[in-house]
């Protein structure tokens, strides 16, 4: 019994010497790097603080400023009034291309950037919608299907339709979606026709009447295919 007794008190005494020993070196390194470790926590500091700051006074206000700023914009977009919505009146609104510069960096000035590409597309300025609808950071998925659609209608209509191609079967499955992206598939079919590669054409055309069986029919796909066939 007293061996017992011995021994666990022995364990104890060994358990309080360790956890000595461990507070000890505890305090040496304390000692040692206290001021490395009170900078650290510090710098920790200042950042959370300085990014809560930056984001609530300036970032915040930016954003709700671009916003007001961007309806207009988008009224004139609606009208079908290309022009007007990219450029502004210079005197009521500012029109897109002003809006993704002053605004850069919120989420209504990168949204500005893809509305001023769509603009300069359907003005006929397809090098210029190139840059800014590829410049533009997705976020909305049908509404970056559709962006990615018209970087494919700019190639086309640069004679590049290879690159066309490629960006409707893109969008076709950034889309996911029964009424879009039957529609980029026969466009990227259609092209495919054009250029004579029957095979390519017929395969997306089969697609089309296999995965989206209403748009097939509305669209007579099944006319298509009988004539990829035939060719």
């Amino acid at each position: 019994m007293a061996n017992k007794t011995t021994t666990a008190t022995d364990s104890v005494a060994q358990a309080e010497k360790s956890v000595g020993e461990i507070l000890s070196k505890t305090d040496k390194f304390l000692e040692k790097h206290l001021k490395t470790v009170v900078t650290v926590v510090v710098a920790i500091f200042v950042v959370i603080v300085g990014y809560f700051a930056f984001r609530h006074l300036y970032l915040v206000p930016k954003e709700n400023e671009a916003q007001a700023a961007l309806y207009p914009a988008q009224s004139a977009f609606e009208y079908q009034q290309w022009a007007l919505a990219l450029n502004g009146d210079s005197i009521g609104f500012a029109g897109f291309l002003e809006i993704a510069d002053e605004y850069s960096g919120t989420a209504s000035g990168n949204l500005a950037k893809a509305y001023a590409g769509l603009c300069q597309a359907h003005l006929g300025d397809y090098t210029a919608a190139l840059e800014n609808l590829t410049d533009y950071d997705a976020t909305d998925q049908l509404f970056a299907a559709q962006v990615l659609a018209a970087i494919g209608d700019c190639y086309v209509s640069l004679e590049k339709p290879t690159e066309g191609i490629n960006y409707f079967q893109q969008a076709a499955k950034k889309a996911n979606n029964k009424a879009l992206s039957p529609v980029f598939l026969n466009k990227a079919a259609d092209i495919y026709g054009n250029l004579g590669d029957n095979a390519k054409a017929l395969k997306i055309y089969t697609q089309i009447q296999a995965e989206y069986p209403e748009f097939a029919t509305a669209n007579a796909i099944e006319k298509y295919i009988e004539r990829a066939k035939q060719k």
